[in-house]
């Protein structure tokens, strides 16, 4: 997959009625990636990120280091 409206949705967190945040998971110009990406009103907004899985990772361990879990 070249194209990143073809990447799975995994997950949703959503903010108000317009506004949410996609996590995507899938293949992008053959790499593994995860994509988090502000919506709104159903239409990406430029906010967001794309991380490979080893990047995702290191961000899942912060994460964690820093909410305590």
């Amino acid at each position: 997959m070249d194209d990143l409206s073809e990447l799975e949705i995994v997950g949703r967190i959503h903010r108000n009625a317009t506004d949410e945040v996609l996590i995507k998971k899938g293949t992008y110009w053959n790499i593994e990636v995860v994509d988090i990406r502000w919506f709104r009103n159903n239409k990406p907004t430029n906010k967001g990120i794309r991380l490979n899985i080893e990047e995702a990772k290191m961000l899942l361990d912060v994460l964690r280091r820093e909410l305590g879990e």
